[in-house]
Order: C-alpha cells, then structure tokens, then sequence
C-alpha cells in the first residue's frame, strides 16, 4: 500500500503576540476539511512582534514565553484534536527550567497528542535572544517520519543529515526569514533534499511582514510547489515511499549516498566534530515515533 501524506503548508503573516486563538483554529479546520493530513505554519506563527524595537520585542517575548506543560500548548493540542488533523503550529517561545527562552517547533497529533518538541539548534545570532537546543527530534507523522527543523538550521547541514540518519524521510523546516537571503535558502531546501535523499516542506511567512517564497521539494531535489510572496497555501500530497525508491535505485538513477560504506572500510575521522563516521552506523534507521539524539 503506498504511504502518503497530504500536506497544507500554510504561508501566512504571524498573528499577534497574545491574540485569541479562534481564528486560528477556524484555520486549521478549513485546512483538514480541504483534505490534509499534516497542517505546517511558519515559524512563531503565533508570536508575531515585529511591530516593536528589538528590546521591547525581546521583552514581550519572554513575557509571552510558556512552558510546555501549560494552558497555552494544551490550547493548540485541543486545536489539533478538534479538526482531527496532525498539526505543526509553527513555533512557540519557549520558558525553559532554568528561564532559558527557546524557539521550539511543536508536533501534535489528531488525538491532541504533543508528540514532539524540537527547540532550535541555531538561533540567528546575534539578532535572536534565544537559547539553543541540544538534540534533533523525529516524530511519526501518521504514514512516516518528519524531522523538525526551524529556519537558520537549514544552513547548517549537520541538522537535515542528522535527522535522516534518525529516519526522517520529510524535514518540516518553518521559517520566518525577512531579508533577502531568501533566495539562498530555497537553493539550501533543494540541496538538503538531494544530499540525504528526503523531502522538505520549507514554509515561510508571508508579506508584508516575510520573504514568502514557501517550498516543497521531493527527495531528488525536483520542486513540486512553490509560492510568491503574498499570504498562499501550497497542498501537496507527498508519496513517503518515493524516499525508499530512491535511496534502492540512486538520484536520477545514479547516486546511493547511504549505500557508500562497506563494513570493511576504515573509519573515517572527523576532527571538526572530534567524532567518526562508523561505517557500520551510516545507514538511515526507519523510525517511528519521537526520537532524541
């Protein structure tokens, strides 16, 4: 039976810091009724502060910050199991144990399940005040496996490689970028998808406020939808298991990336990291369910 996954990606301005949150579950409806499984927001689609000067947004930022474990979070999951859909809400200011503030991706399932968290690894410095995270996160999407990544992650190739080694067969990258390095980036979402042979689901916010320019591209690098500026939702069901043809039968035929080691190949070092490629631990994982690395 093919496996796939109805995607809404959603390229929308951010709603308001604090602003109720009725519309936004009307949203999610409409995009579950129009038949899609997965429903992607852009980065801090619910934090919108652009409207204030860096100290007073940062300020409004931690003030708005919450926990996981609490109202705001319990709101978005009762969203997701109301339509009935897997969510992505964009994401979120997180408080942290020790009032760390962290930029972190939800996933929600139809039941109103968190089934995962992902706080950014790479924060945009020295313009962003958030603290890092310390893992990458996969998660079972119903039919597959999504890797969460938030924005400037998509600069930094260890985050999509990581995540396909854990199983992902779709990086869900939300992003709210506002300068013109846009066009870098939808070069970097074809390059991660070719390199380790996955799709990613790229979605920005919208004009006045973001770049837009949203995309989807499949595990060869081929763009299967792409947006303009303004406010746009990009529907694309995604066919998971054209990542297993691909990796068995190469890119264009040709190239098998994670076939390249054989176990009587020496270890490669890897002093950047002070760490190794073991060729007997190259090859993806198939993975279902939340993953920590």
């Amino acid at each position: 039976m093919t496996r796939t996954l109805a995607i809404a990606a959603v390229q929308a301005s951010p709603l308001p810091i604090g602003g109720p949150l009725d519309a936004f579950a009307a949203d999610v409806r409409r995009h579950r009724e129009a038949g899609a499984d997965l429903v992607v927001y852009p980065e801090l689609h619910l934090f919108g502060s652009q409207d204030w000067p860096d100290p007073e947004r940062e300020r409004r930022l931690r003030a708005a910050s919450a926990p996981l474990q609490g109202s705001f979070v319990d709101a978005l999951c009762e969203i997701a199991r109301e339509a009935g859909v897997w969510l992505v809400p964009g994401s979120v200011c997180e408080r942290g144990e020790n009032d760390e503030l962290f930029n972190t991706a939800l996933a929600i399932a139809p039941d109103g399940r968190l089934v995962a968290s992902y706080r950014k690894i790479f924060p945009w410095r020295p313009f962003e005040p958030y603290d890092p995270g310390d893992r990458f996160v996969t998660c079972g999407l119903g039919a597959g496996t999504a890797g969460l990544s938030i924005c400037y992650d998509a600069w930094f190739p260890e985050v999509s490689r990581h995540l396909a080694w854990m199983g992902a067969e779709v990086v869900v990258n939300i992003v709210k970028t506002t300068t013109p390095d846009r066009a870098q980036e939808l070069v970097l979402a074809r390059a991660n998808s070719i390199v380790n042979q996955t799709f990613t689901v790229s979605v920005n916010c919208a004009a006045p406020v973001g770049m837009g320019r949203s995309i989807v591209v499949d595990p060869e690098g081929e763009v299967l939808a792409t947006a303009g500026a303004s406010p746009e939702v990009l529907r694309v069901t995604l066919d998971l298991d054209q990542v297993g043809r691909v990796r068995e039968h190469g890119t264009a035929g040709s190239n098998r990336m994670w076939s390249q080691f054989l176990p009587t190949d020496a270890a490669l070092e890897l002093p950047l990291y002070k760490g190794r490629i073991d060729p007997h631990r190259w090859e993806p994982r198939a993975a279902t369910g939340a993953q920590n690395r």
